[in-house]
């Protein structure tokens, strides 16, 4: 095999290894080859896109359903020619991406879809061979907060009653508040409710903070729910009146809701419901919007001009990236003109 190595990677620009909006990506595409080698192309490609799979047993029947979503496709020619060669030993190809400073959904992945940021490269030898070298990375993508959100600072207020007519008599009535709609992981959610209990039973209230995960493909929808977090108040005793409140922290690692993906969301809830013994609990479900918990900077720069250089090209006296080109935000494409060692071999071929 000529080509024993083809791999893309990718340089962090914080500790937690993160993207947003409009930051810039630098790496490198390696190829290493055991003897000069024909090249006919070299692509880059940053891509978003998300897919959901699954399938359901009807009767004897299992029905598929599926979807895809695209949020971006950004191509960059590293090398485009009829012909082109490559000498002996390892290559690296440096590549820089800017990630589209527009609305899109976070990385995100279950049994059932999943949203993916990812750099690609793909080598193609010469068309007589046909042959094609593909390799790829993920990179974790969270959006900045998304503060258009409607009503997302603003109070929240629901409210319920009911009237018990088995095992116990009476009416039931219980309001909610909260401060507002959107919270950053480790925010104290604060909820208060006022409960009216003109019934003879006592009752319970109780909160749980629950994730939806919606999946929709070809006209269905597949739905997962989980509790994240449960909580409770004391008793309020039948015939009486009561007004409390309660904080419930917001876990540190819950992932940012997805309101912005028409196949995947991933929302929040609050639940507070009354407990009541042998008959349907009164409840209330208020929305709660996870905001990104990473503080990105006003705007990160790119750095400064790549100087990865190449590696065994074969003639030493040629310029390195560096110093052949200008930095940019991304590198021009590679022609016939471009200054590139171990492209062409210049004694034999000519530039």
């Amino acid at each position: 095999m000529t080509i024993t190595h083809f791999s893309i990677d990718y340089d962090s620009i914080n500790s937690q290894n993160i993207f947003t909006n409009g930051d810039t990506i630098n790496g490198r595409i390696i190829v290493e080859v055991s003897k000069e080698t024909s090249i006919q192309s070299l692509t880059f490609v940053g891509k978003g896109s998300a897919k959901v799979r699954w399938h359901e047993r009807h009767g004897k029947h299992d029905r598929f359903y599926w979807s895809n979503e695209e949020y971006y496709e950004i191509k960059q020619h590293i090398l485009k020619a009829d012909t082109a060669f490559i000498a002996k030993g390892r290559h690296v190809f440096p590549f820089s991406f800017m990630v589209p400073n527009r609305k899109m959904p976070s990385s995100f992945k279950s049994t059932i879809g999943r949203i993916v940021h990812k750099l690609k490269a793909e080598l193609k030898q010469s068309m007589k061979l046909k042959l094609t070298k593909k390799a790829k990375a993920h990179f974790t993508f969270v959006p900045k907060a998304d503060m258009d959100i409607p009503g997302l600072m603003e109070p929240q207020h629901d409210c319920t009653d009911k009237k018990l007519s088995v095992f116990g008599s009476g009416t039931i009535a219980m309001d909610a508040y909260t401060k507002k709609m959107g919270y950053k992981p480790g925010e104290d959610l604060q909820v208060k409710v006022e409960i009216h209990n003109h019934a003879s039973r006592d009752l319970k209230p109780k909160f749980v903070l629950y994730e939806k995960q919606s999946f929709f493909a070809q006209g269905h929808r597949r739905l997962h729910t989980q509790d994240i977090v449960k909580d409770k108040l004391d008793t309020v005793d039948a015939r009486s009146k009561e007004t409390a409140e309660k904080r419930i922290r917001i876990p540190t690692n819950l992932p940012p809701s997805i309101l912005n993906s028409a196949i995947i969301k991933l929302e929040y809830r609050l639940k507070i419901f009354l407990d009541v013994k042998y008959a349907i609990d009164p409840k209330i479900k208020l929305p709660i919007v996870v905001l990104p918990a990473f503080e990105f900077p006003a705007r990160n720069q790119p750095p400064g001009p790549v100087v990865y250089g190449f590696e065994d090209f074969g003639n030493k006296k040629q310029q390195s990236w560096s110093e052949a080109t200008q930095p940019s935000d991304l590198p021009p494409p590679y022609g016939a003109h471009t200054q590139y060692p171990s492209l062409s071999r210049s004694e034999k071929y000519g530039s």
